[in-house]
């Protein structure tokens, strides 16, 4: 199977420089694994590259969509099979460089995916509907998948409902023999440091414009619902915006929290892999990363 180098990790820590780096002095390319870096115009509230960044390494799966369009995972999947491909193709490695894990776990298990479109009318009956009632839900339909998804999502139980209400139970992360030989690092810090390094970096991008960002995108159609899915800091911001959250210190407060509890949510999914190295917050991670590198290629097979 072909090589290919994951770099996987919670918010604010450092992934996409690391991924940068590497990329340079290996010789590769990164793949985006960001479920929202695939949208066009969301921009600082994904903390998408910068084009000073984007001329230094070739990226791919960034603002491949509109924010208006669906973008559904297993589309994702076959535009990371094709770039991956495309960049071993070439005699380069691969990087496959982010922090949504769903999307990671897509391609180094190789989930057989089913693409059930959007079904509005359903959606429409389960937003309104608490947490339990979806869990019940999806419980009825599809009960290995209700085991399997973070019960605190209501986007990915309202999605996982529709895939089983279109006939496919069972059928939204089907495991099949995985395509890649994958060596995976991750990165995070002690939960102590890591908070100042997300605070750091919110009032950073509070600073260069993320509320006019989302202000842009509401003055150029978006409406505040498709803000509100994208989560985070499209959807505090947005209430912001409206006169919900009162003063900007209000809003750096309460979507600092937010941030806080995702970046848990992405270490308790990345945790359930023990194949996942982590590297050491203490030491370089640049030079940990590659003489992990080196090491796992010196026990691959040669190549025929």
């Amino acid at each position: 199977m072909k090589q290919l180098v994951v770099l996987l990790g919670t918010n604010a820590s450092g992934k996409s420089d690391l991924g940068i780096r590497l990329a340079q002095h290996l010789g590769g390319e990164v793949v985006s694994a960001d479920s929202r870096q695939v949208y066009r115009g969301l921009d600082l509230g994904t903390g998408k590259i910068t084009p000073a960044q984007a001329g230094t390494v070739k990226h791919h799966l960034i603002d491949v969509a509109d924010v208006s369009e669906y973008f559904s995972l297993a589309q994702y999947q076959r535009a990371a099979y094709g770039a991956i491909d495309s960049i071993g193709g070439a005699g380069k490695l691969p990087l496959l460089v982010g922090g949504t894990g769903l999307y990671i776990s897509a391609i180094v298990e190789g989930y057989e995916l089913v693409d059930v479109r959007p079904n509005e009318a359903l959606r429409a009956e389960l937003e309104p509907l608490p947490l339990a009632q979806l869990v019940g839900r999806l419980e009825k339909l599809d009960p290995e998948a209700a085991g399997r998804i973070d019960q605190g999502n209501r986007r990915r139980l309202i999605r996982a409902i529709e895939i089983a209400s279109a006939g496919c139970a069972n059928a939204s992360a089907r495991i099949s023999s995985p395509r890649y030989t994958c060596l995976q690092l991750g990165l995070t810090w002690p939960r102590e440091i890591l908070e100042k390094r997300i605070e750091k970096r919110l009032r950073e991008r509070l600073v260069h414009g993320m509320v006019e960002e989302v202000a842009g995108l509401r003055s150029r159609g978006v409406s505040d619902l498709q803000l509100d899915k994208l989560g985070l800091e499209y959807r505090y911001i947005t209430r912001y915006l409206r006169g919900e959250l009162g003063t900007l210190d209000n809003l750096c407060l309460q979507l600092g929290v937010a941030i806080r509890q995702f970046a848990k949510g992405q270490l308790t999914w990345f945790k359930r892999d023990s194949r996942i190295i982590w590297l050491d917050p203490f030491k370089d991670y640049f030079q940990e990363a590659c003489e992990r590198i080196r090491e796992w290629e010196e026990t691959l097979p040669p190549t025929p």
